[in-house]
């Protein structure tokens, strides 16, 4: 393994001085970490009611039960009924908590909305209809414990949520 010993000790060597490197690396070290610290800054939600803050939270916690249940479909944890089920029924109450904070006056930074959401209303609450039928199907499809019947219904959430970010979620502003 390197010694990070060099970082400190060597002289520079073209100039005969007792300047050491370290006076000049040091500088761009800490540049390089406050750059890096700056790079996580993520825009506050200042408005009334926050929409967007409370949207986003409510997709993480949909995200905390969905993500759990794929590496179980895909086989990379193992399959216990009960606890997929609890998912299932958790992900399927939350499915129609989120779509109440996409209010006229919430497509500001930081959302990643697109405007097709205001645009196109009619098209919006088909995807979100899509998404809770298909969360309700997955419930019930994880009450019978067979796993090809789940695997499906798990595909058409996965399928529900993609067509949705296809047409109505963007890049961060």
């Amino acid at each position: 393994m390197p010694s990070f010993k060099i970082w400190f000790e060597r002289k520079d060597k073209t100039a005969n001085s007792q300047y050491t490197t370290l006076s000049v690396r040091l500088p761009l070290i800490l540049l390089a970490c406050f750059a890096l610290a700056s790079c996580g800054h993520a825009e506050k939600d200042t408005h009334a009611g926050q929409p967007v803050t409370k949207r986003k939270l409510v997709f993480k916690q949909i995200l905390r039960n969905f993500e759990p249940m794929g590496l179980i479909v895909r086989g990379r944890r193992p399959y216990e009924k009960d606890r997929f089920l609890q998912y299932a029924v958790e992900l399927q109450t939350l499915s129609t908590q989120p779509w109440k904070y996409f209010t006229p006056d919430s497509n500001y930074a930081p959302t990643r909305a697109k405007p097709e959401v205001w645009q196109k209303p009619a098209e919006f609450k088909q995807a979100q209809q899509a998404f809770i039928a298909a969360s309700a199907q997955l419930a019930e499809g994880a009450k019978t414990g067979n796993m090809d019947v789940i695997r499906a219904d798990y595909g058409k959430v996965a399928d529900s949520c993609k067509a949705c970010h296809r047409d109505f979620r963007g890049g961060p502003r």
